[in-house]
């Protein structure tokens, strides 16, 4: 298949880039290389598909790697850009689009909230647009966990009521399952939304506690510890992620209506405390933490019902040792440490 990746140089498109080259796809992959982290490790990544930082830098320029036994093309381009991205859809004949690209993060969309908008918002309209008049057969996108805001429940399924977002993040999210169901009715096209529960690993993003505390931790820094400790999260490894979103690429929605919503978490959430011990651990020394309230906009757990996508074949068999091990051997790695 030939495959568009949005988010190429992000942490779940670059393993999802790699991911498809190895089973010999055709991949181009998209982004826009903003500074909301270290753009270092964004082109990093790039590198490691075969793409090299000159070429990354240039904007709506095609750049070509045969790193792998597929091919990996790179444009750097913005979603929401309502010329170019259309054309590259006419041009390049894409047969399925993975759209991982967004504004991450829930505590940055206080701070930042029209970054949410254009991007989300905007640049998924122009997604399902470029779908619609290009004939593409299955449209697969990220959502998150967060949709499920203050929910109490022991599981969150996607059956449940999710009109209750509590961070404009969640709010665009929501409203990308609203907009793909809307574009799924009217004009017929497939999509998947695949709701994200905490994910982590190699390669992983530096705004994510696993990140943080790993960085605080090596340089003999405090962590800080929100809601006194007392949360939970359905730390989902980033392999497991993946063969979560190859599983639901190959499988389309077979629903009256071809929309689908799924999770792709772990199903076995973990104490905030019990992730910290964990990289204590494989770190070698203890964190000095820093207890602190509940920050504005975040949830006090998460825990996902992968039911439905285990019906297709997933399972997430990766433990939090594990996971947190390859992360940290990573970290040192890549950072000389």
């Amino acid at each position: 298949m030939k495959v568009l990746v949005t988010g190429a140089a992000g942490f779940i498109g670059y393993h999802l880039s790699k991911r498809l080259m190895g089973e010999g796809h055709i991949v181009v992959g998209l982004d826009n290389i903003n500074d909301y982290y270290d753009v270092n490790l964004k082109y990093a990544r790039l590198n490691e598909l075969g793409i090299q930082r000159g070429d990354a830098e240039r904007w709506n320029v095609l750049c070509e790697s045969d790193k792998f036994k597929g091919s990996f093309t790179f444009v750097r381009m913005h979603l929401e850009n309502r010329d170019e991205l259309p054309t590259l859809f006419k041009n390049e004949g894409f047969d399925v689009v993975c759209n991982l690209a967004a504004q991450a993060g829930v505590r940055y969309s206080l701070e930042n909230p029209e970054a949410y908008i254009d991007s989300n918002v905007v640049g998924f309209l122009n997604i399902l647009e470029s779908c619609r008049h290009n004939n593409i057969k299955h449209l697969l996108y990220a959502s998150s966990s967060s949709v499920y805001g203050e929910s109490n429940k022991p599981v969150f399924s996607v059956d449940d009521n999710v009109d209750y977002p509590i961070s404009l993040y969640a709010a665009t999210k929501k409203s990308n399952e609203l907009m793909a169901f809307t574009y799924s009715h009217l004009y017929g096209i497939p999509t998947t939304g695949l709701r994200f529960f905490t994910v982590y690993g190699p390669w992983g993003r530096p705004d994510m506690a696993m990140f943080l505390f790993t960085k605080a931790i090596s340089e003999n820094n405090p962590i800080k510890v929100f809601n006194n400790g007392d949360m939970s999260r359905d730390f989902t490894y980033i392999d497991d992620i993946i063969n979560g979103i190859t599983i639901a690429l190959n499988n389309l929605p077979e629903n009256k209506v071809p929309y689908r919503l799924t999770n792709i978490g772990n199903g076995n959430p973990q104490s905030l405390m019990e992730f910290i011990e964990a990289i204590e651990e494989h770190m070698g020394k203890e964190a000095e933490k820093v207890f602190l309230p509940m920050q504005a906009g975040d949830v006090p757990r998460t825990a996902a019902d992968t039911s439905e996508l285990e019906k297709l074949g997933y399972k997430s068999t990766t433990s939090i040792n594990e996971g947190v091990k390859a992360f940290i051997d990573w970290y040192k790695g890549f950072y000389n440490i």
